[in-house]
C-alpha cells in the first residue's frame, strides 16, 4: 500500500502507552513510509502533572519499541527532544506531523519553528482523542492518578475520584 508521506513525525512523553498513545502511533504509520518519533526527555516532563510517576525515559523508550515490535513496525526512529519542537524545525525532509486534537496548537508552533528557519510547513495530520469511560479523554495524567487504566477503564482497586465516589468495572 502506497503511504501518503515519506516521512512524518509525531512526538510525546508515552508515558504508560495507552489507547490514546497507540492510536496516535498506528496513524503516524498509516500515512508514513518512515515515522520519527520524538520521545521527550526527562528534564522537560518535570513540570506535568504527577512529574514524579512518570516512567523514564529509558522505560518510555522500551515500551515504544515494545508496541513498534508487536504491530510489526520497523520503519521509525525515536530521537529523544528537550523541548515542543524538537528537532521538526531542522529536518528538511518532513513532509507530515500527525497529532491529536489536544496538540494540534504543538504542531502550529512546529510549523512555525519550521517558516523562521526557511522549511516547508508539514501537513497536520489529526486524530480524535480515544474516550475514557470517565471523561472526554483517555490521559497519562489520570493513569498516574490512579483513576483509569491504559485501556480507560475505571481503576476498580478502590481508588478514589473526584467527589469521593470509587469506581468500579
Amino acid at each position: 500500500m502506497k503511504k501518503k508521506f515519506r516521512k512524518v513525525v509525531v512526538g510525546g512523553t508515552f508515558d504508560r502507552l495507552h489507547l490514546g498513545h497507540k492510536a496516535l502511533l498506528r496513524r503516524a504509520f498509516e500515512v508514513g513510509k518512515y515515522v520519527y518519533v520524538g520521545l521527550t526527555s526527562d528534564e522537560m516532563i518535570k513540570n506535568k502533572p504527577h512529574a514524579e510517576k512518570i516512567l523514564p525515559y529509558e522505560l518510555r523508550l522500551r515500551d515504544l519499541i515494545k508496541f513498534f515490535e508487536v504491530n510489526g513496525y520497523s520503519n521509525y526512529r525515536v530521537i529523544k527532544i528537550n523541548n515542543a519542537v524538537g528537532f521538526a524545525a531542522e529536518m528538511k525532509s518532513l513532509e507530515a506531523i500527525v497529532v491529536s486534537e489536544e496538540t494540534y496548537k504543538g504542531a502550529l508552533l512546529v510549523n512555525r519553528a519550521r517558516e523562521e528557519k526557511g522549511l516547508k510547513h508539514l501537513q497536520i495530520v489529526t486524530i480524535p482523542l480515544v474516550k475514557s469511560s470517565l471523561g472526554p479523554k483517555i490521559s497519562s495524567t489520570l493513569i498516574r492518578a490512579g483513576l483509569i487504566d491504559p485501556f480507560g477503564r475505571p481503576v476498580s482497586s478502590g481508588n478514589k475520584a473526584s467527589g469521593g465516589k470509587t469506581f468500579k468495572e
